[in-house]
């Protein structure tokens, strides 16, 4: 992981997003770094501590009871991501229908 500045958003960084009238908070750690690489078959998350923690966070809280189906949050490089990441999207899917490589 490179040891330039973080691309994560400031410390304390809380965003807002609403979903089906429902508002949602994503916070990110304090010095949070967080990749994303796609090695073709496989996708490596390479994060320090706040950065795991971080993403530990954006997961329980897609995962809180009343958050509706399809709420999301987008990772990207320079947007939560470091620079030459690629781009991650957490998605709650409540839903029955196959995973998209079966569809």
């Amino acid at each position: 992981m490179p040891s330039e500045p973080s691309a994560a958003p400031p410390a304390n960084t809380h965003v807002s997003t609403v979903t089906d009238g429902i508002a949602t908070v994503f916070t990110w750690e304090e010095g949070a770094r967080i990749e994303v690489r796609d090695l073709g078959r496989e996708i490596v998350i390479e994060a320090n501590s706040a950065g795991l923690k971080t993403l530990a966070g954006h997961l329980l809280t897609l995962a809180q009871d009343g958050t509706p189906d399809g709420a999301h949050l987008h990772l990207e490089e320079n947007n939560g991501l470091e620079a030459g990441s690629a781009s991650l999207v957490l998605e709650r899917c409540d839903g029955n229908s196959p995973p998209p490589e079966t569809r």
